[in-house]
């Protein structure tokens, strides 16, 4: 009897339909990273490494939070970050998937509503299917399919809280969320409002500090900045009330029986805080480098831009889409292929992710390959 003859034939079938997926090394001109502001690697923050390790801070925490894993490190970026996103309190998660899973799975209640943008974050979904709450997504973007839901939701008797929920920037689309729209949303019917900033954080909004800062310090707002991305580091940050800060310690399970983060990384986490802050510049060279993209791409391959840092290439055909991207890849652009499910079927496509490691020579050179591609490469 062979074991693993299930698991195979799902593999298999995975890859007869273009789905199948593996670990590729980074190479060529990078379009494909989150590492929008080029962090991950920069002197700054190797230097603030350098400098935490030399006044003793750990590797690791050496437990939970609630045990013995809590540092000053924590508490202290803990503190910048309230401070930085004007909330009463932040907490720091080891990162932006076990964030969302505490929020989503802890906060609403037994009775209440999770009302969530149909494109929302994976590990929303997942912090969902733990939670007590009912579940109910809205058309992406359409704040008036939101309202015309809740409207639904309460005539069937219901009398729980609602949470609303979305990204401030889409990952795999590269468009906004109407955040003014959906506050007043929020106002209108007693809710709260989760923004997930995770690839907004650092780059857009005043000072880097995302599309939901002109709202910030509002009793209904809980947002998450993660801090692998554009921060160039690894971690999240759930920043709102004091009282809903309390209650994940007390209550969120991937908070509490998890190894803290380690106190480095924190200590890292709070120098790219105040490199974004102070380095402006390197928001309005990536500012540059979007709309420079977003002329090249229409002129060259004749598609409209994302005006973002996420700019997606529909080819729509999964099988299509990875060789194209292969072929890019071979070509020496790093550009990978998106499909379902972590796209809606029919659409998949290319995700460029603009980083200041491509400069606009970069940016010409990969569309005029790609549109070589695109012509070239049959389906």
């Amino acid at each position: 009897m062979n074991l693993l003859n299930k698991h195979q034939g799902a593999l298999e079938r995975l890859a007869e339909r273009g789905r199948s997926r593996s670990l590729l090394k980074a190479h060529g001109c990078d379009f494909s990273s989150n590492d929008y502001l080029a962090l991950t690697k920069a002197p700054e923050l190797l230097l603030a490494a350098e400098q935490a390790l030399s006044r003793g801070v750990g590797l690791g925490a050496g437990g939970s939070r609630l045990l013995r894993g809590n540092d000053v490190e924590h508490e202290a970026l803990e503190h910048e970050a309230a401070a930085l996103f004007n909330t009463e309190r932040s907490l720091f998660f080891g990162g932006g998937y076990t964030a969302n899973m505490a929020l989503f799975s802890t906060l609403p209640q037994q009775g209440d509503l999770v009302l969530y943008d149909s494109l929302i974050h994976a590990s929303a979904h997942d912090g969902m299917k733990l939670g007590a709450a009912q579940t109910m997504a809205f058309q992406h973007n359409q704040v008036e399919d939101a309202e015309a839901r809740i409207a639904t939701w309460r005539q069937q008797g219901e009398t729980g809280r609602i949470w609303i929920a979305c990204e401030s920037l889409y990952s795999m689309d590269g468009d906004r969320a109407p955040l003014g729209d959906l506050v007043e949303l929020a106002d209108r019917h007693d809710a709260f409002l989760l923004v997930d900033e995770a690839h907004a954080t650092g780059v857009l909004g005043n000072g880097g500090r995302g599309l939901a800062a002109a709202f910030e310090g509002r009793e209904n707002l809980i947002s998450l900045h993660t801090c692998g991305k554009a921060l160039g580091a690894s971690g999240a940050l759930v920043c709102g009330s004091a009282v809903l800060i309390d209650y994940l310690i007390n209550r969120a399970r991937s908070f509490i029986y998890a190894t803290a983060p380690s106190p480095l990384v924190a200590a890292i986490v709070r120098a790219a805080l105040e490199l974004v802050q102070s380095q402006p510049e390197r928001r309005q060279r990536l500012a540059d480098l979007v709309k420079y993209t977003n002329k090249e791409m229409e002129r060259r391959c004749g598609r409209k831009g994302s005006g973002t840092h996420i700019q997606p290439f529909l080819i729509g055909d999964d099988k299509r889409t990875m060789r194209i991207a292969k072929s890019l890849q071979e070509r020496g652009f790093d550009i990978r292929g998106i499909r379902p499910p972590t796209v809606p079927r029919g659409t998949s496509r290319l995700r460029i992710a603009l980083t200041l490691h491509a400069s606009k020579e970069d940016v010409s050179s990969m569309f005029e390959v790609l549109a070589e591609e695109i012509g070239l490469v049959q389906s």
